[in-house]
């Protein structure tokens, strides 16, 4: 059987359908390690849901909390018969969430983070909804950073991280038009099933675990719906430095995911490495070929303008932040630049083949 075939075959499994009655049982994944400033709102959202308690559940899957984490947790599990408390003796997201998927016992799964805002009673209707409407194998949201009580600098990151010269070009996080999307930047619902037919998220990625499963399911050919409507909303980083390790993270995340599929490679998404590279060994190769000076000056003098001239437009819609702009740019561009070069050199090249397997009770529990 060629692959197109195996991919149709995959796709007409998802077809719609309704799951459980009238309503899918949902299982909502949300991995943490020190969130006691996010969490409890977070969970409030979930657990306040228009949606009857006995057809979802909420898995926390804690990764080794030094704060008070996991005491908020256990004490609103005394309110929430269907809020669980799971262990994450792995630490990263990407173990996290495998723990909890194996835990869970929904027709759909959910992955939410423990810092961010969902702001609607009816999300887990809306998911429910889309699933059913669309017949897609997995479902993809919008994610924008623009939360309530932000600082000043976070209404600047978030400005900066949507705009064109913030994010990967290819991304649909910031899009607001419904319809079937590839999966490899928006997909965080799936149908059970999903799991059973690609695998469980790869535990040797601490970022872009989310962009490496969804690089599966768009080679197993299974359709990925992007609604609006399910929308959440994240906390943007409160400091340059923590913004700058974000995105270091997410530089590595983006490199071992090339060293595991070639075929992720984007010119888009490697640009900042390319640049930083120039500006760290520009001066050297410009020392024994005076002419590359010039080229290094009309770069370095392209790259600044291109940041000036994209925050003077931004900051148009808010003059307040146009000081903090550039420096949100820059902090984005060398931190994601600086992850790529860094995981190129001393990162551990993974196995292509390397897939976690669902156990036989991942099956089982689909209803």
């Amino acid at each position: 059987m060629s692959d197109t075939a195996r991919a149709l075959q995959a796709a007409r499994a998802f077809v719609p359908r309704p799951i459980n009655g009238d309503r899918p049982f949902i299982s909502v994944i949300v991995p943490v390690r020190n969130e006691a400033a996010f969490i409890a709102g977070t969970l409030s959202q979930l657990l306040s849901q228009e949606y009857d308690p006995r057809l979802f559940e909420v898995l926390v899957a804690d990764g080794g909390s030094t704060d008070a984490t996991r005491d908020i947790v256990t004490t609103m599990q005394r309110r929430h018969t269907n809020l669980r408390l799971l262990s994450n003796g792995g630490g990263w997201s990407s173990a996290g969430r495998n723990v909890a998927i194996e835990a869970s016992r929904g027709d759909v799964i959910l992955l939410v983070d423990g810092h961010c805002d969902l702001d609607n009673p009816q999300y887990l209707a809306n998911l429910a909804d889309a699933f059913e409407e669309s017949g897609a194998a997995c479902v993809g949201r919008p994610q924008p950073l623009d939360v309530r009580g932000a600082s000043r600098l976070q209404r600047a990151v978030a400005l900066a991280r949507a705009s064109r010269l913030g994010h990967h070009p290819s991304s649909h996080i910031y899009s607001d038009a419904e319809g079937f999307v590839p999966p490899q930047s928006v997909a965080i619902a799936y149908r059970r099933a999903v799991f059973e037919t690609v695998g469980l998220f790869d535990e040797s990625f601490d970022a872009c675990e989310d962009v490496e499963l969804n690089h599966r399911v768009a080679k197993a050919g299974l359709p990925c719906w992007f609604t609006p409507k399910v929308r959440v909303r994240y906390h943007p980083r409160g400091t340059l430095a923590g913004l700058y390790r974000q995105m270091f993270r997410y530089g590595r995340g983006r490199m071992r995911l090339l060293r595991k599929h070639r075929d992720t490679f984007s010119i888009g998404g490697f640009v900042p490495a390319a640049f930083l590279a120039g500006l760290i060994l520009g001066p050297l190769f410009s020392m024994f070929l005076p002419i590359l000076w010039i080229v290094y000056g009309g770069v370095v003098g392209f790259y600044a303008l291109a940041v000036l001239g994209t925050s003077i437009a931004l900051g148009l819609r808010e003059p307040a932040l146009l000081p903090l702009l550039p420096a949100a740019f820059v902090a984005v561009h060398l931190g994601a630049g600086a992850g790529v070069l860094w995981e190129a050199v001393i990162g551990r090249r993974p196995r292509a083949e390397t897939v976690y397997h669902p156990s036989a009770a991942l099956g089982r529990k689909a209803g």
